[in-house]
């Protein structure tokens, strides 16, 4: 196996950890969405629940104070994850030119010294490489069903009877 093909497999492998970053990333959204959800319900039922002992004032502003509550903790939930997924593209791009500059420098550099040690690093370390890049493509696929069934509605420890209001304003964007 040649230095680029060992270069190949780093990039295959930045790639699959930026997915399971990715997918990471994902399934903190959606919990967080699910538990602004869990919240908005638990809210309004002990506010319907104390509501005849309440004056219209008091229901009022405890209605205001969820809705700021659950619009701040959106937010930042919106801006938290956000961010994230650009710090790991960014990683990602840093890396994978980190990688094509190394593969770009050992041809450079065997041509001009003719010594071909670098190629023989590569071509002994291709194998593991391989192996782990295989071993980070199926630990991609776990978190990717992860966050698809904690975003999905087949999760039976949540049951959320109405979309929250994070995940109507994702969806309106």
């Amino acid at each position: 196996m040649s230095a680029k093909n060992l270069s190949t497999v780093a990039s295959d492998l930045i790639e699959s950890y930026g997915n399971t970053a990715k997918n990471i990333i994902d399934a903190y959204r959606a919990g967080g969405e699910r538990v602004v959800t869990v919240l908005e319900q638990r809210w309004n039922r002990a506010l319907k629940q104390s509501r005849p002992e309440l004056t219209a004032e008091t229901a009022k502003n405890a209605r205001a104070a969820q809705l700021a509550f659950s619009v701040y903790y959106t937010k930042g939930l919106n801006f938290t994850s956000s961010g994230a997924e650009q710090v790991v593209e960014q990683l990602v791009k840093l890396a994978e030119t980190g990688v094509e500059r190394a593969a770009a420098n050992t041809a450079l550099f065997e041509e001009k010294t003719g010594v071909n040690t670098l190629s023989t690093l590569a071509q002994v370390t291709a194998p593991g490489a391989l192996v782990l890049s295989k071993l980070a493509t199926q630990i991609e696929q776990k978190t990717a069903g992860l966050a698809g069934k904690i975003a999905g509605d087949d999760v039976s420890t949540v049951s959320a009877k109405r979309p929250s209001a994070f995940s109507q304003r994702r969806k309106a964007a």
